[in-house]
């Protein structure tokens, strides 16, 4: 499920999308300015900004593991008067920052803070709250193959040692408590984007009490399928949908499809070599049936619809899957290289340590390696004919950096016991949005976010792809921000018509 990955670096020029650019440079613990702000502090044009730190142990229970010292930043509402809430943002990741992004987050939620105080935390780990490398960089991870993803993940988890245990969603929620608690807020408004959608159910299950209302955008279940079914059939659903709402008609969805599973088919016979340049370095990538699914789920749903008129990633599918099935790979390899030379030496402990963690698996946590090859391949040979859409079961589960195989070696030893995943929820209102292009966190899981709660709504929003707060029009934004301020969305009719995205046509 790397869908819930929305850390991969595409910066667009407009307020929310600033939301999902690359992490800024580490910091270390800094002094405090007269104000009594730490000199990180952001600053925020028409806003008071609040900073500071709490200090949590990593492990609960395990004082000799010592501690870490979580940071946040509280951008004052501008009205007259008290606040009438705290609304409590988590951009995604695993391993997203926010602190920095305080002047795009106050750009984004420019209503809500007509009223309401926004809090920015960096989760343990991140950011302003104490890094922690474990020797694997983002290009690695991402565009190493299969078996090279596996040995990262035991390299991190080796190098973290003990303290990967600290870095857990339920940690993180803790923390987000405490902060809670140092500003003296009685209640949280919560909104997450993307993996922020996992971490706020997990708060609100800990800490239901201090639950006001929850906003969940791009959202996927705790209990989500570990086979990635829903993903594997939304990438044909999106092609469908691009092609039959394209004006004038530029490609044929059923044939698209076709000319997916066709390509999906050949790279799992013969991989394409893709050479390109990222993190300072020419590098090489067998692009396999596995990084075609992370291409077409992922990287093609994140920023579509954003900028409706303008060539997209996914946009560019059909023509390039057309031209590949004609034997010219060339728009495909054009495709790979540009989402390649996205990659960055970023560490990747954060995001590697928490959905190893976390996240369900189709093998017992508590089993011996050998035995959960066994168990895990046991699921992927129960997979019917078609549950991954025009991919093969094992092609489509070796796409997701977050799920399928990848954290078969994470080890027994230092490790939290996996999230549960049906925990009882606070009765607050809830709502769940999710974009119709989307096959990172598509409709099917936004639903079954949804369920988790007893009063929610679930809105699909047409024409848009992974986290629908991006679009540009201010249709969702204000939706989402009438819900945080009034408890209802209100009218909700724009959802349903947002532009249709730019397609390249497919020619004969």
């Amino acid at each position: 499920m790397t869908y819930k990955n929305t850390v991969r670096r595409t910066v667009l020029a407009v307020s929310m999308l600033a939301l999902l650019t690359s992490a800024t440079p580490a910091a270390a613990a800094a002094p405090t300015e007269r104000s009594g702000n730490p000199t990180w502090c952001p600053t925020v044009d028409d806003h008071r900004v609040d900073c500071g730190s709490v200090t949590r142990p990593l492990v609960a229970g395990k004082p000799k593991l010592g501690t870490i010292d979580v940071s946040y930043a509280v951008v004052r509402h501008r009205g007259p008067g008290a606040a009438k809430g705290t609304v409590a943002v988590n951009p995604g990741g695993p391993g997203e920052v926010a602190v920095d992004r305080a002047a795009e987050f106050a750009t984004g939620l420019r209503t809500v803070l007509a009223d309401h105080d926004v809090l920015l935390v960096d989760p343990r780990g991140t950011g302003r709250s104490e890094r922690m490398p474990c020797g694997v960089s983002d290009v690695e991870y991402r565009f190493g193959s299969r078996q090279e993803q596996r040995d990262a993940v035991a390299r991190c988890a080796r190098n973290l040692g003990p303290k990967a245990e600290g870095y857990t969603t339920a940690a993180t929620a803790d923390d987000i408590d405490a902060i809670r608690a140092r500003l003296g807020a009685r209640k949280l408004t919560l909104y997450g984007l993307s993996y922020g959608t996992y971490l706020m159910p997990v708060y609100a299950s800990r800490h239901p009490e201090r639950v006001r209302s929850v906003v969940l955008s791009g959202a996927y279940p705790l209990g989500f399928d570990p086979l990635v079914r829903p993903s594997a059939q939304a990438v044909s659903l999106a092609l469908r949908r691009i092609c039959d709402r394209s004006v004038p008609a530029a490609c044929d969805g059923d044939k698209a499809v076709r000319d997916l599973r066709t390509t999906a088919a050949r790279l799992r016979q013969r991989p394409m070599d893709v050479r390109f340049e990222a993190a300072g370095a020419e590098r090489r990538l067998r692009f396999t049936e596995g990084q075609l699914a992370n291409l077409l789920f992922e990287a093609a749903s994140r920023g579509a619809g954003a900028v409706p008129r303008e060539p997209s990633l996914l946009g560019r599918v059909p023509h390039a899957l057309d031209r590949f099935v004609h034997d010219d790979p060339a728009p495909l390899r054009r495709l790979v290289k540009e989402e390649a030379s996205s990659a960055g030496k970023e560490d990747q402990a954060p995001y590697v340590a928490v959905v190893c963690n976390d996240y369900r698996k189709a093998w017992s946590t508590r089993a011996s390696k050998a035995e959960r090859w066994r168990q895990y391949r046991a699921a992927l040979a129960a997979t019917e004919p078609g549950e991954h859409g025009a991919f093969s079961a094992k092609g489509f589960t070796e796409g997701p950096t977050d799920g399928g195989d990848v954290c078969i070696g994470w080890p027994r030893r230092n490790t939290a016991s996996p999230q549960p995943t049906r925990p009882e929820m606070p009765d607050v209102p809830v709502l769940v949005i999710s974009g119709d292009l989307d096959a990172n966190t598509p409709d099917a899981n936004g639903r079954a976010a949804a369920r988790q709660f007893a009063r929610s709504e679930f809105h699909s929003v047409r024409n848009v792809g992974h986290v629908p707060d991006l679009e540009q029009s201010g249709c969702v934004t204000g939706v989402t921000g009438r819900f945080v301020r009034t408890g209802t969305p209100g009218d909700t009719s724009c959802l349903k018509n947002l532009p249709p995205i730019a397609v390249a046509p497919v020619r004969h």
